[in-house]
């Protein structure tokens, strides 16, 4: 059971620290020091979920159903260009700061549905949680170690890019900082975006 949770924690940490949309968000979020343990919890949560369909067998039915993927991919990638235009308009605008970024932002619920988005909007969350980390875990006895493992890495993750973020601080002290910020998340929101559209 150990090498389950222990391989299931290492492969499940491997592929969530590739730089993606969800990362982004919870990064400006944690140097915005806004919401952000709701933040983590719902990227986390979401991970917990699809992992677990996936170590219940639903990988085979989202390959299966096509259409799904298909349809996850045209809505992902026109939500994240559009999110994209809005960080690049951020960055074109300049003039961010600390203190700017902790007074706006909107509220709790504007935050949650925006992780919510970049998650579940994502067809390659569907591919690396429940096709992948759901196949693999078939090959681990027992396969609910391996997710919980998996599932552990997502939080261990998040949490640590969330309430990490604050060591940033001293950099994103000038608002050049922050309009590199926001266009670095404009272009992987835009890049992300193509990878899908061309995929």
């Amino acid at each position: 059971m150990q090498d389950a949770l222990f391989a299931g924690f290492a492969l499940g940490f491997s592929l969530i620290m590739a730089i993606g949309s969800q990362n982004a968000f919870v990064l400006r979020q944690g140097l915005k020091k806004q919401f952000v343990l709701p933040v983590v919890m719902t990227c986390a949560i979401s991970d917990a979920l699809l992992i677990a369909a996936g170590v219940a067998g639903f990988g085979a039915l989202v390959l299966a159903a096509p259409w799904v993927v298909s349809a996850a991919k045209w809505g992902g990638a026109l939500f994240l260009f559009v999110y994209g235009v809005l960080n690049f308009r951020s960055a074109w605008q300049g003039g961010g700061s600390l203190d700017a970024a902790e007074a706006g932002g909107g509220g709790l619920w504007v935050a949650v549905t925006t992780c919510l988005l970049l998650t579940w909007a994502n067809p390659h969350v569907y591919l690396d949680t429940v096709v992948l980390l759901g196949g693999i875990s078939a090959t681990y006895a027992p396969a609910w170690a391996f997710g919980i493992g998996a599932a552990t890495a997502s939080l261990t993750f998040f949490a640590l890019l969330g309430f990490g973020a604050r060591y940033l601080r001293p950099f994103f002290a000038s608002p050049r900082a922050w309009r590199i910020l926001d266009a670095g998340i404009g272009v992987t929101m835009w890049a992300i975006a193509a990878t899908l559209l061309m995929s």
